[in-house]
């Protein structure tokens, strides 16, 4: 039982930390979405010494002459380039126009400005679930480690449960928030950042995948908690039973009742045993039974024996 116990312990922390592990990274990364962009290809500066793909070229070598006509060579999509981005809670990641490296901003101010309070509240409800699900993880290992009294280790378990599952509460509406923050602003966001095509990436999926395990864990908390009460109540209904029974074998005073009682009292299997042998091998009850009324104090023995003489007479 204990052994099993402190599995299911262990099980609670590994979870919780797996769910802390994931919220961190899931903060920290900026791929909750990913998408591309399409840009129209800017003119090339500079000398042109080879075919560049994401700029659109002259047919003159003299730019400063505005009186050439330049001819673009470039039409319909050949036009466009599509330019990747991700984005996260801090920062929104797009690819430079010639396609090595990145230019970053932040993502709060990308949002429009109606929607910078719901971003902040977000950002509060995610560092809060982390610190949450960090306490929680706290008590659970204080728990395992502490080889104190039950009753202690019952309300660390309490706090544990109650702690993981309002940082999970918390988590959902932070992940939902920024879900509704994010839709938001592709739709009334700046024109130089509008993507063309848009979908969830891993640091999202890191993100639920943390709420589940963290939601998880507390379930085996509460498990827990609520399996050691129910055996502690077992075992003090167990103790009253017996106290109770023993109260009644003293106050008795008739065999048959003893008898009776003693059937009654033990478990159903153990019962029926007793039943099939006492049918099948009459044996036991000639015997054993009445050397445990003769095994009984005088006065039932004489009680009986008065009986019998009655009996006797009668006949």
């Amino acid at each position: 039982m204990g052994m099993d116990r402190r599995r299911r312990a262990s099980l609670a922390l590994t979870l919780n930390f797996i769910a802390l592990l994931f919220a961190v990274s899931a903060l920290t990364t900026s791929y909750w979405c990913e998408g591309t962009r399409k840009v129209v290809k800017p003119f090339c500066t500079g000398p042109v010494t080879s075919k560049q793909s994401y700029c659109i070229r002259f047919n003159s070598s003299n730019l400063n002459d505005t009186r050439l006509v330049q001819y673009i060579w470039e039409t319909g999509e050949d036009k466009f380039v599509m330019r990747k981005f991700h984005s996260g809670i801090w920062f929104s990641c797009e690819q430079n126009v010639n396609m090595i490296g990145e230019k970053c901003r932040s993502f709060l101010n990308i949002a429009p400005p109606h929607e910078r309070g719901v971003l902040w509240l977000c950002i509060v409800a995610e560092c809060l679930y982390i610190l949450l699900l960090s306490t929680g993880g706290i008590l659970m290992s204080i728990e395992v480690c502490h080889f104190g009294s039950v009753i202690d280790g019952l309300k660390l378990n309490a706090f544990a449960a109650i702690f993981t599952v309002l940082s999970g509460l918390l988590g959902m509406v932070a992940h939902m928030m920024y879900t509704t923050a994010f839709q938001l602003t592709v739709s009334l966001g700046p024109e130089d950042w509008k993507p063309q095509t848009w979908d969830y990436s891993w640091s999202y999926i890191l993100a639920w995948s943390s709420f589940t395990a963290c939601m998880a864990s507390s379930v085996t908390t509460i498990n827990r908690y609520t399996k050691t009460i129910l055996e502690f109540k077992h075992k003090r209904k167990n103790i009253e039973k017996n106290l109770k029974i023993k109260q009644k074998l003293l106050d008795l005073e008739s065999p048959d009742q003893v008898w009776d009682m003693y059937i009654s009292s033990v478990p159903s299997s153990t019962a029926e045993e007793l039943l099939d042998l006492s049918s099948s091998g009459r044996k036991l009850s000639n015997n054993s039974v009445f050397l445990d009324l003769n095994d009984l104090p005088d006065h039932h023995h004489h009680h009986h024996h008065h009986q019998q003489q009655q009996v006797e007479e009668y006949c």
